[in-house]
């Protein structure tokens, strides 16, 4: 049986550090000495009801449960280079969270920390809400599902990424991103998924200026296009939009299939550009 440690303050430097097969239950994390590294290099361990504002919780940490948790803003930099755990129906408002982790499971949490999530392998995020700047920066084999984002510069320099039934309100997303794919979901944001390359979208409401330029290998599949102007410059596309597009500027490979667009622009092209682009409604 784990031991439990339960209704108990902790405000001490590395105050449980080390820690094995233990549940940690209604416990706070606070206090005038302001002791950071609280549960540093712990162990198979079971957060549970606990309020964290001590710096840097939970570094180092393997194999672990984080539920129904605070982890508010003074609790800086929480969760880094942890391995193999899980945060459940858990409140983040400190910045800089989960970084260098591999194999984070987060789910049905509430996140407002700008720069989250950097660098991490093999996350799943399922029914959440994040509110960050340069969310994912750099990840990698990350999946996620019922996400709600809101923020800007998100997922950039990620590679193997799986987006589904989310809506996704962020300014700059996807640049220079690789194999990714994003269906049934909202993508919401001006000059979306520069540099990026094996970018596919399906069944996505597409919104916003400028997006989808600079691409290699970029599938769209019955998606929609609503205030799309200048769109698809310079990129390698296959698209089937249902519905308009405002603009389509100089594609440099491939083919749209829409039902409409406002304009095709082909002028001051700085390379060769062979796109065409088919409107179903005039034919």
């Amino acid at each position: 049986m784990p031991e439990i440690i339960k209704n108990q303050q902790f405000e001490q430097e590395r105050a449980l550090y080390n820690l094995r097969d233990t549940v940690v239950e209604n416990c706070e994390f606070a206090g005038a000495a302001d002791g950071e590294s609280v549960l540093k290099e712990a162990r198979d361990i079971q957060v549970k009801k606990c309020s964290f504002s001590l710096r840097y919780p939970l570094w180092h940490v393997r194999g672990f449960l984080v539920e129904d948790c605070a982890l508010q803003e003074p609790s800086r930099a929480p969760l880094w280079y942890c391995t193999g755990g899980v945060l459940k129906n858990t409140k983040i408002r400190s910045v800089k969270a989960v970084r260098e982790c591999k194999d984070i499971k987060i789910h049905g949490c509430d996140i407002i920390s700008p720069e989250f999530g950097w660098k991490n392998s093999g996350m799943e995020i399922e029914n959440t809400s994040i509110t960050s700047e340069y969310v994912f920066f750099g990840s990698d084999h990350v999946t996620i599902k019922g996400l709600h984002l809101s923020g800007k510069y998100s997922f950039q320099y990620m590679e193997d990424l799986i987006i589904e039934d989310s809506v996704l309100d962020t300014k700059d997303a996807f640049w220079h991103s690789k194999n990714i794919t994003v269906k049934n979901s909202v993508v919401k944001g001006e000059y979306l998924a520069w540099f990026s390359e094996n970018l596919t979208l399906q069944n996505c409401r597409i919104i916003g200026t400028q997006p989808l330029c600079y691409c290699k290998n970029l599938k769209l599949i019955d998606c929609t296009m609503e205030e799309c102007d200048l769109s698809f410059e310079y990129s390698d596309v296959q698209a089937r939009v249902i519905g308009h597009i405002d603009s389509v500027k100089n594609p440099r490979s491939g083919e749209i299939i829409c039902e409409s667009v406002g304009e095709i622009i082909r002028e001051d092209a700085v390379m060769e550009c062979t796109g065409s682009v088919r409107c179903t409604d005039s034919e």
